[in-house]
């Protein structure tokens, strides 16, 4: 008898852990099927996109896109750095640590840059700012210049327009 019960046990344990195997590659399976929709995606949605009346579309929006979607508006106060801020900034980074926005605005004076880092309260952020003009075309030439000189540079290529609240 006790032969019998130990035999039913094994048993039992055996088809316990062959299930657990085929529902591990089932989940692998699963797994691996979301990952090539995934991938197929993107590939399906970019001509899609393209498809998209280009040829008028395109040269009018992306201008007024650039112009309006780099430029934001936020209070800041300078916490290191030549205290001079006027309306439009160039902002070359954020962070959330006061010591990064520091190693940043020192390499950026080594590049013969006059960087600036300020204080976001509101979002507890840590901007350094490249340079600062009256007038956002001013800026955004600035921004532009500071992007095509440092192409290597995928942090630089985010700069964008900051304009000061009082």
């Amino acid at each position: 008898m006790r032969k019998l019960t130990v035999f039913g046990l094994g048993l039992c344990l055996v088809l316990g852990v062959s299930s657990c195997k085929t529902s591990e590659s089932a989940y692998k399976k699963a797994y691996e099927k979301a990952k090539q929709q995934e991938l197929a995606e993107p590939q399906v949605t970019a001509p899609a996109q393209e498809v998209v009346p280009v040829a008028a579309a395109p040269a009018e929006p992306k201008v007024v896109e650039t112009a309006s979607a780099g430029v934001r508006q936020e209070k800041v106060t300078v916490v290191s750095g030549n205290g001079a801020l006027s309306d439009f900034s160039v902002v070359a980074g954020s962070f959330g640590l006061k010591a990064n926005a520091e190693n940043l605005k020192n390499f950026l004076d080594s590049e013969g840059y006059s960087a600036v880092v300020v204080f976001n309260a509101e979002a507890t952020m840590y901007r350094v700012i490249v340079s600062t003009f009256a007038d956002r075309a001013s800026a955004a030439a600035a921004r532009d210049a500071f992007k095509a000189k440092y192409p290597a540079r995928k942090d630089f290529q985010g700069a964008w327009l900051l304009y000061r609240l009082n």
